[in-house]
Parts: structure tokens; C-alpha cells; sequence
């Protein structure tokens, strides 16, 4: 599976159109995550978080994707109530397995509505 379909399946488990326990698979056991606000160096570590506190009522419509062999970037509209902003998620990709995820996003939109993630 090439790595844009990789990351398509990702979006598809965070967001909930698949299963959350769908995501794991596509992750590598070293899996590097880094966001605004969390960090994790595992798969296993950034996956419980998800577990513990899971995206709830969230949309994404992609706007731009870019590709560049084993690594994708696409560019998106994250929503749920009363919040709309775009964000920029990165995946490296090696051997099948998502390496490395970079979320960027204004943590603006967050902080000022007093809502979280």
C-alpha cells in the first residue's frame, strides 16, 4: 500500500468512518507523533491516548495532498461543534508502517473557544 493510501486509511480511523482499532495496524511500533499539544515515541503510547480520550463528532475535508515518495502531507478543514480551522498532517512512511506524524494547526482556535481536541 503506497503511503498516501496509508494515510487516507489513518484519517478515515481518526475521524471515525473505520473503527479506531483500524489504525493500529498502519502504525510502526517506533511511531513518532508530534502535535501542538502532545508528543508521544510510541505507537502503543499515542494510541492509548486516543483510546482514553477519543475524537468525538469530528469532520476533515481535504483541501491539498502532497506526495513525495515515502512521506505525504495533506492539508485539511478540521471540524466539530462551534470549531472550524484548517490543519497540516505529515506521515512518513517505511516498510508499510507510519514512522513519523507531524499535526501542525493554530492552537488559537482551540485555546480562545475553550475547547480541546
Amino acid at each position: 500500500m503506497n503511503p498516501l493510501k496509508i494515510a487516507k486509511k489513518y484519517m478515515s480511523s481518526f475521524y471515525g468512518k473505520a473503527p479506531l482499532d483500524a489504525m493500529l495496524p498502519l502504525l510502526s511500533e517506533d511511531l513518532i507523533f508530534k502535535g501542538p499539544f502532545v508528543e508521544f515515541n510510541t505507537a502503543v503510547d499515542y494510541f492509548e491516548s486516543l483510546k482514553t480520550n477519543p475524537p468525538v463528532d469530528v469532520k476533515y475535508k481535504i483541501l491539498n495532498v502532497y506526495e513525495k515518495e515515502n512521506s505525504v502531507c495533506l492539508i485539511y478543514e478540521f471540524s466539530k461543534p462551534g470549531l472550524v480551522t484548517p490543519m497540516a498532517q505529515t506521515f512518513e512512511v517505511v516498510n508499510g508502517k507510519i514512522t513519523n506524524i507531524r499535526l501542525i494547526f493554530d492552537t488559537n482556535a482551540f485555546t480562545s473557544s475553550s475547547l480541546k481536541l
